[in-house]
């Protein structure tokens, strides 16, 4: 294989380099801790005098816990052991007005009445308890405790126990040894003594006899059966407990083997599945406490249960056999008087969301909002395939909440479970993000991008809609969280060019931020970090694609470009905001302080935008979003000036992959590409992402054909970097070695692969990012720069 474009970096003055940066790549990919110290996990101390969070200003060797008291201190002071311990509330639950909270301290339950600030001993138990909770009549307060409910009444402190439920196999219902399975020397002993014999008889029948007996004078036990249950959940009328039961896909896990384990032997390390194995099946169990009885609920009435979807017409050969669709459940969700649930239902295959109502006596379902997507259901809010995502009930047991993708962005709905009338609360070209239910349960509180796709920003609404007020002010990034009074908000607020820091400010509309943080270093702070514009070019669709773009000075310009491709495919690196990316950040100054022109692109698959670009990139990864790179290339030569000859690609993970399909289906377009922590295959990809976008490669074979860049190798003409961890438990070592292995069979030997023996997927060691960035350096200085 060829070296020439990682020469030694003195060549770089023989090939007529000579703008100069304060940065260089030691500099920048040091431990972060160099940069300052950012805030980060907010909380509130209960009086909402006192703010929590993680930070670090004596240089320990990760983030400790501190705290600014907001009527004395003005500097963060450090969180003492001791402190912590009193803040640790463990297991807790309050009240619908939030006046009572109840806690666990070991196995004692205390109440605490918040409004005359005393507290007492409920109970002390006689084993640990989870899943505490307050019912619909507020005396009364459940918990779980040996696969079992129990309901305490906070006044005469009396348990009764709610569920009776045993762990095995109902007595009785086991089928009777076979002489065969009886071993050798007591089936001769019994044989041969008559008196021994008869009495083993006696006994099984006397046993047999008091399990009759016991089965008809006893209440109702229910029996597992070998099931194991989890999510136990009492009703909050109390009369109706529900469960699930897992039943685990037989998948193949995949090895990861670690060459520098502390034992001196090479070691495998358990990692995931690929795409196409057997999901996991969840039912969900009544158990009706009123009628001693348990069922289990039924999805075979959901309408479209049996729909194909619609890539079906690209195999005209193959026979698709219309059957119920597996689904996974999440809930059941109980309205706060118990009397009525909503179970959120997802098909396996990706392309339904039903939202029902379960009637609770017979585990049948109605459909109260239907969300079909023939690509696949996610977004903002919308949850994945376990569940997840806004759904509730509004405190008058009538209405229900979600999210839903039904207008092209993620927006909040109400819906009537009585009637079935659906009410959007918010509309709009922009996306909903964390929307929450103010303690009066009066307001709502909700994130939006409503100003820009690239800010975000806190607002209040009518909990029936109405007019959003805009509470936040600062452009950029601003995390909200509010005190427990709800009279303050603690916002961690973020730039392009500056970290998080923390701020304070009144809960109101207008109100001005009072910064409390300052945690950039002097050092980070002696360099003029760049503002990027964020612009937006056409696409050969007519979309415009939104990027982030690096001009460098005009004296600088050297006429080569890079384009930066951030990984996950589903994220938003084009924004107003301290990107998660910033060592990426930091190197793009440092290339435009070497004259070249840097363009991150947010392309079709990217957050933030709606439905229509998430999904842009269904059945085919490779197609739109590589072609938005191309697109890309193309703005920059015809809008700034850049050489046609001169452009580079380079990102990890997803954006590893799109650099591959990049310099082996575009190389006019690319001349050179570093490729880190790549996909090369997705058929040897994670199901739960893998599946969402590509279906499963047994079912839709040419999406995953046209998807991978393994297939199309034979394409690479420019220069290639290949860089991966070989303790990538996400995407394996094993890609890159198979990739590696068709470009040499293919003869191709202008590509070069550099391996980190330590790293996983996202690289930890300094030492890994300096050496990985060197390179990538190299091989633009060495291809782009050249004649």
């Amino acid at each position: 294989m060829q070296k020439n474009f990682l020469l030694p970096l003195l060549l770089l003055f023989t090939l007529g380099v000579q703008a100069q940066s304060l940065l260089s790549v030691d500099y920048i990919m040091r431990d972060p801790k160099w940069m300052g110290t950012f805030p980060s996990s907010l909380s509130w101390s209960e009086d909402g005098k006192t703010i929590y969070f993680q930070y670090n200003l004596a240089n320990d060797p990760a983030d400790s816990l501190y705290k600014l008291d907001l009527d004395k201190a003005s500097t963060p002071v450090k969180v003492s052991l001791e402190e912590q311990k009193s803040l640790e509330k463990g297991l807790e639950a309050f009240n619908s007005d939030h006046s009572f909270r109840v806690y666990r301290v070991k196995t004692q339950l205390w109440i605490q009445d918040l409004r005359k600030k005393k507290e007492s001993l409920l109970m002390e138990w006689h084993e640990p308890f989870t899943s505490l909770g307050f019912l619909a009549d507020e005396n009364l307060i459940s918990f779980n405790s040996g696969g079992n409910i129990y309901i305490l009444d906070k006044n005469t402190k009396a348990i009764r126990k709610a569920t009776r439920i045993v762990s095995g196999t109902k007595p009785g219902n086991g089928s009777t040894a076979s002489k065969e399975s009886v071993p050798f020397l007591e089936s001769e002993n019994l044989a041969l003594l008559q008196v021994v014999r008869e009495r083993k008889e006696a006994e099984a029948k006397t046993k047999a006899y008091r399990e009759t007996t016991q089965e008809t004078s006893e209440e109702f036990v229910f029996y597992t059966q070998g099931k194991n249950l989890s999510n136990l959940q009492l009703s909050p009328d109390a009369t109706y407990a529900t469960f699930s039961v897992f039943s685990p896909g037989s998948n193949k896990n995949t090895k990861v083997p670690d060459y520098t384990s502390a034992s001196g032997y090479t070691e495998d390390l358990n990692a995931r599945p690929k795409v196409g194995t057997k999901p996991n099946k969840v039912e969900i169990g009544i158990y009706d406490l009123r009628r001693d009885t348990v069922y289990y609920i039924n999805t075979s009435n959901l309408p479209g249960i049996k729909d194909l979807p619609d890539y079906v017409k690209d195999y005209p050969d193959k026979k698709w056999e219309e059957k119920e669709r597996d689904v996974t459940l999440s809930g059941p969700y109980f309205s706060p008087n118990g009397k009525r649930a909503i179970i959120q239902v997802r098909s396996v295959d990706n392309k339904d969301r039903w939202i029902t109502e379960l009637d609770l006596t017979t585990g049948q379902l109605k459909t109260l909002d239907r969300q079909r997507d023939e690509a696949w259901i996610a977004g903002p809010g919308i949850g994945w395939s376990f569940g997840g995502g806004t759904l509730g009930w509004l405190p008058d047991s009538r209405h229900i909440y979600f999210q839903s993708e039904e207008t092209g962005y993620a927006h909040l709905y109400l819906l009537d479970v009585s009637t079935g009338e659906k009410k959007p609360l918010t509309s709009g070209s922009y996306e909903v993000f964390d929307p929450f239910l103010s303690k009066g349960k009066k307001y709502w509180y909700l994130t939006t991008s409503e100003v820009d796709p690239g800010e975000r920003h806190f607002y209040r609404m009518p909990v029936f809609g109405g007019p959003m007020e805009k509470l936040t002010s600062l452009i950029g990034n601003n995390q909200a969280l509010l005190s427990p009074d709800e009279k303050k908000i603690a916002i961690l607020h973020s730039y392009s060019n500056q970290p998080t820091e923390l701020y304070v400010q009144d809960n109101k509309a207008g109100a001005s931020p009072q910064k409390l943080t300052w945690g950039q270093s002097e050092e980070f702070k002696s360099y003029p970090w760049r503002d990027p514009q964020i612009v937006r070019f056409e696409a050969q669709d007519g979309a415009k694609v939104p990027a982030r773009l690096y001009l460098p000075e005009p004296s600088k310009k050297n006429g080569a470009a890079v384009i930066f491709v951030h990984g996950a495919g589903y994220l938003q690196n084009v924004h107003k905001w301290w990107s998660s990316y910033f060592r990426e950040y930091m190197f793009h100054n440092l290339l435009t302080d070497l004259g070249y022109t840097v363009l991150d692109i947010d392309y079709r698959a990217s957050a933030g935008y709606g439905r229509d670009w998430r999904t842009g990139i269904y059945r085919h990864m490779g197609g739109k979003d590589l072609s938005d790179q191309v697109d890309g290339a193309k703005y920059l030569v015809t809008s700034h000036g850049v050489d046609a000859d001169r452009i580079g690609i380079y990102g990890g993970s997803y954006g590893g992959f799109i650099t591959l399909m990049a310099l082996f289906n575009h190389p006019e377009v690319f001349k050179s590409g570093a490729a880190l922590r790549s996909v090369t295959d997705w058929a040897h990809y994670n199901h739960g992402y893998t599946s969402n976008i590509l279906n499963t490669p047994e079912e839709d074979p040419i999406a995953y054909r046209r998807s991978s860049p393994i297939y199309f190798a034979e394409g690479l003409q420019g220069n290639l970097l290949i860089a991966h961890g070989m303790l990538d438990v996400n995407v394996h070592f094993q890609d890159v070695v198979r990739l590696a292995q068709r470009l040499i069979e293919l003869g191709k030997d202008n590509w070069e692969m550099a391996v980190y023996p330590v790293e996983d997927h996202g690289f930890v060691e300094p030492s890994s990012w300096t050496d990985e960035y060197r390179r990538i350096l190299k091989l633009f200085n060495t291809t782009l720069l050249s004649d």
